[in-house]
């Protein structure tokens, strides 16, 4: 369980949440750094330490021990002083204690006074389970807390984009007379990202803090070394991280909210 000591209520409060450190800066490190660079409060909640192996053996602490190092690096380039991470285990999230998840969640909301949430849409960005996991369970805690809830947000990546990541970090290679190591993104086949995903109703442009999210996202180098997204060129960041789709949820508070000040709606028909 997490500390529920509530923060000072009165302003704009973002938390994120997400289910292993690189989500947060992969799915949001745009509205992150824009959020704190305007002096809102942001937190990220991640579920899991990300760490691999079987309950005691020491592979599971060390990994663990080192994407949590890379979660709290990529935070402070991102502006973001309050990271909780717990200790669920990673790729077993559909077989966790979902009350567990719910109280959790709940908790950090209340401690952070937070007047938004955002965190996965119902794809998972790629349908990681322990994603659509997280996407559901911040839905139904989110829905179970009735007036006192925040308003809640889901983001996607628009499809295509991880395809042009892949591209661009590729032609870069071949002017250098070199071959990219690898065409996923984070270890996750490009093309899956933003396959099937809903239409977002919101968009933000964050093209002046794309550097400051890939700088980011390379500070969670046990994933991402070598990938497209760790080679990818000075030309093409703008295009590849410059904007954020979101989808506001149908269920926590209604009216105006940080999302809108910060994005543009997008008119669905």
């Amino acid at each position: 369980m997490i500390d529920t000591s509530p923060a000072v209520d009165g302003e704009p409060s973002l938390l994120a949440v997400f289910a292993h450190p690189d989500d947060e800066s992969l799915a949001t490190g745009g509205l992150l750094a824009l959020a704190a660079a305007r002096g809102m409060r942001v937190s990220v909640l991640c579920l899991t330490r990300g760490g691999l192996g079987l309950p005691g053996d020491p592979q599971l602490t060390r990994i663990g021990d080192a994407r949590v190092a890379e979660l709290q690096s990529a935070a402070s380039v991102l502006g973001i002083e309050d990271v909780c991470v717990l200790d669920y285990r990673n790729g077993f999230l559909s077989w966790a204690d979902r009350a567990s998840i719910l109280d959790d969640v709940q908790a950090a909301i209340r401690r952070v006074a937070a007047t938004v949430v955002v965190t996965f849409d119902e794809d998972g960005l790629y349908w990681h389970p322990d994603h659509i996991v997280v996407h559901e369970c911040v839905t139904a805690a989110v829905m179970a807390m009735e007036a006192t809830a925040p308003a809640l947000y889901y983001v996607t990546l628009p499809r295509g984009r991880m395809r042009a990541a892949v591209m661009a970090a590729a032609a870069q290679a071949v002017t250098r007379g070199e071959i990219l190591e690898s065409e996923r993104v984070l270890g996750v086949e490009a093309d899956a990202f933003g396959l099937f995903a809903n239409a977002p109703t919101l968009r933000l442009d964050v093209s002046a803090v794309a550097d400051r999210k890939l700088a980011a996202l390379r500070c969670h180098q046990s994933q991402i070394a070598g990938d497209a997204l760790d080679r990818l060129p000075p030309n093409a960041v703008i295009d590849v991280l410059g904007l954020e789709t979101y989808r506001r949820a149908g269920v926590g508070a209604n009216g105006r909210t940080l999302m809108d000040e910060l994005g543009q709606a997008i008119e669905t028909t």
